[in-house]
């Protein structure tokens, strides 16, 4: 009998220890319910370092797989879609564009971080940073290397790795493009900035050292369970006949194969390895040196599996690092998007971007002909609410553009379609490439301050708060517009149309909105933390919604119209100050009246 109740006191005790790991693992992490994200595109953001930008040899192993003769850096102020010497090669613009190197990189990052301070942001996401021949760094040559041109040494960091063996963790070392991204994580950790990375883990670039020894060795490679291969070449005929699976039937981006258990098994064990490096760079148990999480590229396209396994990993190392999917569209043709519960249950992310947000905000404010109700928008974020628990709800990445989409001012100036869809000018003639007009800038601060006082943490697209526009990729990946630069109007249209003159600068009124919004949310927790309610107005175009944990509320009131409003309010007595305009306003079972394009947030 005492055995027995030992066995059983034993059970209960491992079976408790293991719940209160489990409950570890499965929440989130604390500091993301309060982050005002950043995202950075690298090539794009800040040239802080001339001598390291990119030459053709940094080029030529991905597409177009050559340089275009006389190919040079190109000039950061320059007008967008003018076509430099180089480029008048008989290819239009949006094929130039993807040859196109800016020259932005980590010391850039480094010299900005206290602008990024300054605004109020508390994380960075960086698109990816890991060795890559393109542009946009989605097509890896290495996972355990950052790219040589973003950091001092681009030749110097070549020699370095040509002499590892790229299978073998013991063999890698340090480049200094490695060392300064170190320095950049250590130096936002003191500003208490957080920094996540994307993990491209679907698929690699044709130039992956592991893909490459397929190509030179064909069925002979130690490396060929890595990839779906459909035929090898044969040697004895011209033609060459080797064959593999790329993502979405790309050549250039060679998927990684899957089994039941996820990524195959020698890929899954690198990716590991990965993961360690960039989390616990000297390796101590102490993950302060590392990166803070990471977002997840097309997440959805990978096993279940394979991200309980990686959950397991990061939060081994730290468990307060942050994992977020790219989670997005279910059917783009039928313009539906996904519900991401399934990946939010606890064993695999913690957030997703919140592309369904972007979605409702533009359809509220931005759109007129198809534009939604104030009651259909409260039903949209309370679906997302609903469907998403509210651990999981507060760190969601709210966000209103990203490297992927229209930027948020072209969505407002091109009304009225459908979100990320045919949202360039290659793709639609009649997409408008001009800067928002005075009533377009006003939707876009109204925007923003949805963004920032709805649950979720918001997330900015870089050069959205300076008013910098842009349709979808390539357009939206502009070089940043810097206060301390001056640059060329845009004048050109890529296909020769006509469009207005329009003045490129630093929109310096915009960006202290944002900072004042910022603000607001970083100094107020019911704005982060706590629960939302939303107050029927009776008005389509006026939103009200009230944010309130402990007991204490702040109250919220939109007009998304051109027209003066006035909303009568019943069951709430206050007398305050609205938060934005500093003005004190009185409700006590009367009226509110609101400007066009107003928003009033009060306690």
């Amino acid at each position: 009998m005492l055995k027995k109740y030992l066995f059983l006191l034993l059970l209960s005790i491992f079976y408790f220890l293991s719940c209160q790991s489990i409950t570890k693992n499965n929440r989130v992490p604390d500091w993301a319910k309060d982050a005002v994200w950043y995202q950075i595109f690298p090539e794009r953001f800040n040239n802080g370092d001339r001598n390291n930008d990119p030459k053709p040899i940094d080029f030529i192993e991905g597409w177009p797989y050559f340089a275009p003769a006389n190919w040079q850096i190109h000039p950061w102020e320059s007008d967008w879609y003018e076509l430099q010497p180089w480029e008048e090669n008989g290819n239009d613009f949006y094929w130039n564009s993807g040859v196109r190197r800016y020259g932005g990189d980590l010391k850039g990052v480094i010299d900005k971080l206290e602008y990024l301070q300054d605004l109020g942001i508390t994380a960075i996401y960086f698109n990816p940073v890991f060795e890559s021949p393109s542009l946009h760094k989605y097509d890896a040559t290495f996972y355990h290397h950052i790219d040589n041109n973003f950091g001092p040494n681009p030749e110097g960091d070549r020699k370095l790795w040509g002499k590892e063996d790229h299978s073998d963790p013991s063999t890698w070392v340090w480049t200094s493009a490695d060392s300064l991204f170190l320095q950049l994580i250590k130096t936002a950790h003191k500003k208490n900035i957080k920094i996540i990375i994307d993990g491209v883990f679907n698929h690699v670039g044709s130039s992956f050292w592991a893909f490459k020894d397929v190509l030179k060795n064909q069925q002979n490679s130690k490396y060929t369970n890595w990839f779906t291969i459909n035929s090898f070449d044969d040697p004895n005929t011209a033609e060459n006949e080797f064959d593999y699976v790329g993502w979405f039937g790309v050549k250039d981006l060679p998927e990684i194969a899957e089994d039941e258990n996820g990524l195959i098994e020698d890929a899954s064990d690198h990716i590991h390895a990965i993961v360690k490096r960039w989390m616990d760079p000297n390796g101590d148990g102490d993950p302060s040196d590392g990166i803070d999480g990471w977002r997840l590229d097309v997440a959805d396209m990978v096993n279940h599996n394979f991200w309980i396994k990686f959950r397991s990993w990061v939060k081994e190392i730290n468990p307060e690092a942050y994992i977020t999917g790219e989670i997005w569209w279910d059917n783009w043709d039928t313009n539906k998007m996904k519900n991401a519960e399934p990946w939010l249950r606890g064993n695999q992310f913690d957030a997703v971007m919140n592309y369904r947000f972007t979605r409702a905000v533009k359809n509220f404010i931005s759109d007129n002909k198809l534009g939604m109700s104030s009651k259909a928008f409260a039903d949209s974020i309370n679906n997302i609410k609903n469907d998403y628990n509210s651990e999981n709800l507060f760190v969601l990445m709210n966000l209103l553009g990203s490297h992927d989409t229209e930027r948020l001012a072209s969505l407002i100036v091109n009304p009225d379609h459908w979100f990320d869809h045919n949202a360039n000018p290659a793709h639609r003639d009649s997409f408008l490439v001009r800067k928002p007009n005075q009533q377009e800038a006003a939707k876009q601060k109204l925007m923003v301050a949805l963004q920032m006082t709805l649950p979720g943490a918001p997330m900015i697209y870089y050069g959205d708060e300076v008013g910098m526009w842009g349709g979808d990729d390539p357009d939206c990946r502009k070089p940043m517009v810097w206060a301390d630069r001056v640059y060329e109007n845009e004048t050109t249209h890529p296909y020769g149309l006509i469009r207005p003159v329009d003045t490129v600068k630093f929109d310096s009124v915009l960006l202290n909105w944002y900072r004042q919004l910022i603000s607001l949310r970083n100094n107020n927790i019911e704005l982060r933390r706590g629960s939302l309610m939303f107050i029927d107005t009776y008005d389509n175009d006026v939103l009200a919604y009230e944010r309130e944990l402990n007991g204490k509320s702040i109250f919220i009131v939109v007009n998304k119209s051109s027209r003066t409003k006035t909303i009568k309010f019943t069951g709430i007595d206050a007398v305050s100050v609205n938060l934005v305009s500093q003005n004190k306003i009185a409700i006590k079972d009367s009226t509110v009246k609101l400007n066009p394009f107003e928003i009033i947030i009060y306690k």
